[in-house]
């Protein structure tokens, strides 16, 4: 299997990814015989259990975890300036995990439409044949992925975000646009991996993994789903934010606990005009690491 490759958005260069526990999501999700057999069998007793992750998530709450924090700094080379708290101070590494960057280190754009977390991006300006919602040739429904036939039918042909957060990225995440937020939904589901080793071979994973939904009222888009998706090894999906109560652009949504994870998020049809850049970027045919507070797009 080929190696992950991204697309960083503030140099135009491409990058490979050290993935963490790479190893193991090759060996689970590989097509290997014993990936195919053992692995496959493994695969689907974790995911089929959301115990194990959450299990694994507890450990990483622990104050013995704390000794993994700054080996893990170290390996990833992570700019620890960046850090509101001092690395040697977090409590453990889900503390390290769920950390808070300085602001200035995360500017808002003035755009109408920001980046809402740290991550690795695909930006589809129309949702078609050429998304990652296909399997066999045959694309998935909307209303597969919301679980609601009305609130489906407001996103056809419209646009798409899709990020993934990985181990070294900031697990808070943000409201893209001014809005104001419904409750949080949740719906029940397995832990894939959510890695593009993982993906590339099951796109149907976005389908199947336990998920949040919120949407969004907004005065310049219309409605907006803005979905979570935990994956393995994450804990729990946390909300900061109160419903029915208008936030601005940039205000914090909530976080995910220890783990791999994404984040989904619809706008109705030509209600928003991503940024040129993405879009170009696009070509690559890869994700592009785009960070918090950069320039989404305008309505």
């Amino acid at each position: 299997m080929q190696s992950v490759h991204y697309t960083n958005r503030k140099t135009g260069k491409i990058e490979k990814e050290n993935v963490y526990f790479e190893e193991v999501i090759r060996f689970l999700y590989g097509k290997t015989f014993f990936s195919k057999t053992i692995g496959r069998f493994l695969l689907h007793s974790m995911a089929k259990h959301p115990f194990f992750s959450w299990l694994f998530g507890i450990s990483q709450s622990r104050p013995a975890s704390k000794s993994k924090v700054l080996p893990f700094i170290k390996r990833y080379a992570m700019d620890t300036t960046e850090f509101r708290d001092q690395a040697e101070d977090f409590s453990s590494f889900n503390d390290f995990f769920i950390r808070h960057l300085r602001p200035e280190c995360r500017p808002i754009a003035a755009t109408d439409a920001i980046i809402p977390a740290d991550g690795r991006y695909q930006f589809f300006q129309k949702i078609g044949i050429n998304d990652p919602f296909m399997v066999k040739g045959e694309q998935l429904s909307l209303e597969t992925l919301l679980q609601d036939r009305q609130k489906a039918k407001l996103f056809v042909d419209g646009s798409l975000v899709i990020a993934r957060l990985c181990p070294t990225d900031c697990h808070r995440f943000y409201f893209p646009v001014d809005c104001t937020p419904s409750k949080a939904q949740l719906i029940e589901g397995k832990l894939f991996s959510v890695n593009p080793i993982a993906i590339k071979e099951n796109p149907w994973i976005y389908y199947k993994n336990r998920r949040v939904i919120t949407y969004l009222e907004t005065e310049k888009f219309g409605t907006i789903a803005y979905l979570e998706i935990g994956a393995t090894n994450v804990g729990s999906i946390k909300q900061t934010y109160t419903p029915d109560t208008f936030y601005p652009k940039g205000s914090e949504k909530g976080y995910f606990n220890f783990g791999g994870s994404a984040l989904i998020i619809l706008f109705q049809k030509d209600r928003i005009q991503f940024s040129e850049d993405l879009l170009n970027l696009m070509k690559n045919d890869l994700e592009i690491r785009c960070l918090i507070g950069e320039s989404l797009g305008k309505a």
